[in-house]
């Protein structure tokens, strides 16, 4: 009779090479409130008081969501070894079906046909490359780019024939609820207004998680941790797991690697279409070509710099989402503010690399840290092309300092051949 791992066994075996130890929740906190203090610090000296407004923070989570939706997509589907460039073509599956069944049955219903759209586009992933053992880069571009045509074709006989849609965009689609704590929100809204020093921007925070908080957002929420705790404390799990770093080992023990693997994309397909659906109908209450603009593929970066982990994941996009509403609240301001921010941070940086002796990278650090202090002394603003692109930017240097940390499944991306463990 086969055996299967139990979670035991993930949860005590040590990482080679001797992997960081875990911060403990206090240690989390007194960094978030250090990094609070920092950017309140950097709000009083610039005076760009929307940097954490309850308008800027309740923004800077509704464009959150989409890419950490898409991040955990490909959370799932690389935790089973499978590599999911093809996040992009889901969330645009998400919006169309999500558009099409929501203008016609409701918003509830767009969002289940987002999902449904989404797990399709995964599952023909899990076909091109669990089955078919095509190269998993190529096959997830390959449903990007056919994504693209599939939703052109059918905007073309759908949305074009109904009332107030055209060939690129649907009808307008009903509302998803939206709740706010009263009293609370109004309180919160009042001290952050009074701009006091880390008071003001605490209240900022905490009003915009608390104001017009869609249904569907608080859903998005709930499934980080529902994530964390399906894949790392079930048997079911830790099985996906186990296909994502030996799958030899995982079927020598009697784990089904291809089921997994195709229920693990297949999720991920859903969660990315759910990210769609998000756009289409909270974000913008409407279908739009082009109108996830990237995000599957932020999302994957939110993914990486998370370092394959659900809250290192929505650490990730809680970041590039704040800095994607740094252009709709202030625009060049806030951003210009911002390279204050990032000049303070690189002296603490310069600080921290002296004590540990590490003489190159507090030099490379202090020098960064002069030219942001001189760029920032020398304008008023930034240009607006840089105010555009900050997101992407935020996503190129978040990876480039979080290079040396990383750690992929061993088997990402790796062929696999039923029988190998026998």
């Amino acid at each position: 009779m086969s055996t299967v791992p139990t979670t035991s066994t993930a949860t005590t075996a040590p990482r080679k090479g001797g992997g960081r130890s875990r911060l403990s929740l206090p240690v989390v906190l007194l960094i978030a409130a250090a990094g609070l203090a920092l950017f309140s610090l950097t709000r009083v000296i610039s005076g760009a008081n929307d940097l954490t407004s309850v308008g800027q923070v309740s923004g800077a989570l509704q464009l959150a969501v989409p890419i950490g939706l898409a991040g955990l997509g490909g959370l799932w589907a690389e935790r089973a070894g499978v590599v999911n460039i093809g996040l992009e073509g889901m969330m645009i599956l998400g919006t169309w079906f999500g558009a099409w069944a929501g203008y016609q049955w409701g918003p509830w219903t767009g969002v289940l046909m987002g999902i449904v759209g989404g797990a399709l586009g995964g599952l023909l992933h899990a076909v091109m490359t669990v089955t078919f053992k095509v190269n998993h880069i190529v096959s997830g571009v390959a449903i990007n780019i056919l994504a693209v045509g599939v939703t052109r074709y059918l905007s073309n006989y759908t949305f074009a024939e109904a009332e107030g849609g055209s060939s690129k965009q649907s009808p307008r689609i009903g509302e998803i609820t939206d709740i706010t704590i009263p009293g609370l929100s109004d309180w919160m809204a009042d001290l952050q207004a009074h701009h006091w020093f880390f008071v003001s921007d605490l209240a900022g925070i905490i009003g915009g998680v608390v104001t017009h908080l869609s249904l569907l957002t608080v859903v998005a929420i709930l499934l980080i941790p529902g994530t964390w705790w399906v894949l790392w404390r079930t048997a079911f799990g830790l099985r996906l797991r186990s296909c994502g770093e030996n799958p030899v080992a995982a079927e020598s023990l009697g784990v089904n690697v291809y089921t997994y693997k195709y229920v693990a994309v297949a999720v991920s397909g859903g969660l990315a279409g759910l990210g769609g659906a998000f756009l289409a109908i909270v974000s913008t209450g409407i279908y739009q070509e082009g109108q996830t603009g990237g995000r599957g593929y932020i999302g994957l970066a939110a993914m990486i710099f998370g370092n394959w982990m659900p809250g290192g994941m929505a650490l990730g996009a809680g970041l590039f989402g704040f800095t994607d509403s740094l252009k709709l609240r202030g625009g060049a301001e806030n951003v210009h503010a911002v390279l204050l921010f990032l000049a303070i941070l690189l002296v603490a940086a310069v600080i921290w690399q002296l004590v540990r002796r590490r003489w190159v990278g507090a030099a490379v650090s202090a020098v960064f840290s002069a030219l942001l202090f001189l760029w920032y002394a020398l304008t008023d603003e930034v240009p607006s092309q840089f105010v555009d692109a900050a997101p992407y930017v935020a996503t190129l240097l978040v990876l480039a300092l979080s290079a040396q940390r990383l750690r992929m499944p061993k088997a990402d991306g790796m062929p696999y051949f039923k029988g190998q463990g026998k």
